[in-house]
């Protein structure tokens, strides 16, 4: 990847009001980082709201300085190792930062998650699954947290691990784990959505969970209480048409209620390593991502929309989020007239975007 290209790419995902969706639309629009980063103030008054402050280029350099400096590298979207798995979300992170054996992304991945005040024989269960699946060469993913995560890279760290966390990579997160963290820089591999130094917030974790969901052939929950964020990653790998599976529990321990209630919804039963391998052999096949169609993609024929048609998608959208493929349908409108607006919108700061390719706006 040439240099420029890089630190534009890096410049375009740190600024205000741009996520990863918006970074995919932009790019595929005007078919480069550099050029969307000149396009975005123009996008941003026709949205009639103020243009987002972009990260600047001396920002980009200290960034990939310290990158290096950590012995880490950048993965970008539809280049190189990649993971096509990943690749496949509309939300994909446009830009990860890992340290350890990116090999570890041809192996089959399979995510372990589960309570962080998982009980002993959870962890002990999750430690062997790991380890039976390791010896099969199905890397295991999870989320570096206290309880069911711990116990899973410790089972897998001698096959293959990756651990997705919800800060910096050079960020140890809990404390404790700070060991184990460091281990797997040299013997599995740390993946990171946010810039060095990042301190995981509690809107953090979500997205490192879809990571999680994304990376991996099929997701197994070990004790989960309701509403936990096991939960949120199990919903999240249904979404994305993946295997959910979830180690059954007693129903008079709460711990056990989540795994319970997914497999009465459908998800598979798991015992052992054997289960899990019957589900997610016919998966199979390597991650490493091909150069993505709008990585790399001319820019699209543009779709202008006059003032008429901008009012018209600006009047079917309100506080409760909707699908931008209703939109579309009730405005009559092109669908890239539809997204022209809705990302002019985005980058004046008058929309938000919300999962399931859902929009609102923005009091």
């Amino acid at each position: 990847m040439k240099e420029a290209d890089l630190l534009a790419r890096i410049r375009l995902i740190r600024s205000q009001s741009i996520g990863p969706v918006t970074f995919r639309q932009l790019l595929v629009r005007f078919g480069s980082a550099e050029a969307a980063l000149a396009a975005v103030p123009d996008l941003a008054a026709r949205g009639r709201g103020r243009a987002p402050q972009l990260f600047r280029e001396d920002q980009a350099r200290r960034e990939v300085e310290q990158v290096e400096r950590l012995g880490a590298r950048y993965l970008m979207v539809g280049q190189g190792l990649y993971p096509r798995a990943l690749a496949e979300m509309d939300d994909a992170p446009p830009l990860l930062i890992v340290r350890g054996d990116t090999r570890l992304l041809d192996h089959p991945l399979v995510a372990i998650v589960g309570a962080r005040n998982a009980s002993a024989a959870a962890c002990r269960f999750a430690r062997q699954l790991a380890y039976d699946l390791g010896r099969e060469d199905v890397a295991v993913v999870s989320g570096l947290a206290r309880g069911i995560d711990s116990a899973a890279h410790d089972g897998a760290l001698d096959s293959g691990t990756v651990g997705v966390i919800a800060g910096g990579i050079d960020v140890f997160y809990p404390p404790e784990n700070e060991a184990r963290q460091r281990a797997m820089f040299e013997r599995g591999l740390v993946v990171a959505e946010m810039p060095p130094g990042t301190e995981p917030r509690a809107r953090h974790f979500p997205y490192r969970n879809r990571i999680i969901a994304g990376l991996s052939a099929g997701t197994v929950v070990v004790e989960a209480a309701p509403r936990s964020g096991s939960l949120i990653t199990a919903r999240l790998a249904a979404e994305m048409g993946r295997e959910v599976m979830a180690v059954p529990g007693s129903p008079l321990d709460p711990r056990a209620q989540g795994c319970n209630g997914l497999i009465r919804e459908g998800a598979t039963l798991v015992q052992n390593a054997g289960d899990v391998l019957e589900v997610i052999r016919p998966i199979g096949g390597g991650v490493a991502s091909p150069r993505s169609h709008f990585a790399h993609a001319a820019a699209e024929p543009a779709t202008e929309p006059g003032d008429s048609e901008r009012r018209q998608v600006e009047e079917l959208l309100g506080p409760t989020p909707s699908p931008v493929d209703e939109i579309v349908r009730l405005s009559g409108l092109p669908a890239g007239a539809v997204q022209l607006v809705l990302l002019e919108l985005d980058l004046a700061g008058r929309i938000d975007r919300h999962a399931g390719g859902k929009v609102s706006l923005r009091h």
